[in-house]
């Protein structure tokens, strides 16, 4: 397979993608290649440095960079020698299988909607993080970002997407899902929770076992939890920022490394034609490393078209009642 990563991404590159790269290529067959997308002379100086042969990559080389500060939509469409402007064409073509940048997420959202465009069926994509469980094993939350309103029906599709990648990505077998509230009852929340629990409750192509409050995302009764991506953004922030705190004051202990954005490098977006990782903009070379293994491991689970397969049953179901 064909792994493209955009090396202009985020705020140490070209160093740390192009270290992420080195790295990553120790662990791959040789039958998977990454492809760089960006400045060729500053790709090379990296190599040169690390005593890296040129020979390991396909290097792409590119003259422009879409930084945090662009409007997406304008910067991918003036900026057309861009790193991540080349990458998602390259990906339309099917010269590369994935992409993976850690740029501008609304620059990567963008840039999927207008290259390889979204599933059929699907009626907004949504980007699922990963958190450690006390017990082993990790919840999937979807989403966390990409749609800070998102309809009750919406926040359904949510549970197909999450329940879909959780089976696919994550080999469980029957996904509990659960609706992000501040109860288990049925009657809580806001307007928008209690009818996306409606709508959830009657879902036959999931596992839904109603509302969970956010404290249940550590434990071991829910799989995926389906919120929208405002609320999804600032548990994981919430997080994050917890397990920093903890960090600096020397409370570290196994679980609470795994809240390490490192181990899990990037963000899929679910719902796109492809596979599309979005990486923390602060993404070291170890992130880098593996958000390259998780676009190899994606891949190879075939959660592209096990999703489409989904919708179509969904669709299906739907126009049987």
């Amino acid at each position: 397979m064909r792994i493209g990563l955009d090396v202009m991404g985020g705020d140490f590159a070209p160093k740390a993608t192009v270290l992420g790269a080195i790295y990553a290529k120790e662990e791959l067959s040789c039958e998977d290649n990454i492809v760089l997308f960006g400045n060729e002379v500053a790709i090379r100086q990296v190599l040169e440095e690390n005593n890296a042969s040129p020979d390991m990559f396909e290097i792409i080389h590119t003259e422009e960079v879409i930084d945090m500060h662009d409007k997406p939509i304008k910067a991918l469409a003036k900026k057309k020698d861009a790193s991540l402007t080349v990458g998602f064409q390259y990906l339309k073509e099917g010269k590369i299988d994935t992409f993976a940048s850690a740029g501008s997420t609304g620059a990567m959202l963008v840039g999927a909607m207008y290259s390889v465009g979204v599933m059929e069926g699907v009626l907004r994509p949504c980007l699922v993080a990963l958190l450690p469980k006390e017990k082993g094993g990790v919840t999937a939350l979807v989403d966390v970002g990409v749609n800070p309103d998102a309809k009750p029906e919406v926040l359904s599709q949510f549970g197909l997407l999450g329940s879909n990648y959780a089976k696919c990505a994550l080999g469980i077998e029957n996904p509990k899902v659960g609706l992000i509230n501040i109860g288990e009852e049925e009657e809580k929340g806001n307007q928008q929770s209690q009818a996306a629990h409606q709508l959830m409750k009657g879902e036959k192509s999931y596992n839904f076992v109603g509302n969970v409050e956010p404290t249940e995302i550590f434990k071991n009764n829910v799989d995926v939890v389906v919120c929208d991506g405002f609320t999804g953004n600032l548990i994981l922030k919430h997080t994050e920022a917890f397990a920093r705190v903890f960090a600096k004051r020397g409370l570290i202990d196994d679980y609470v490394r795994r809240f390490n954005y490192e181990i899990y490098g990037g963000l899929p977006l679910l719902g796109a034609n492809a596979v599309v990782i979005i990486g923390h903009g602060v993404s070291n070379e170890k992130a880098i490393k593996s958000m390259i293994l998780q676009s190899r491991d994606i891949y190879n689970s075939r959660i592209t078209e096990k999703l489409r397969e989904a919708l179509i049953k969904q669709e299906d179901n739907l126009c049987q009642k």
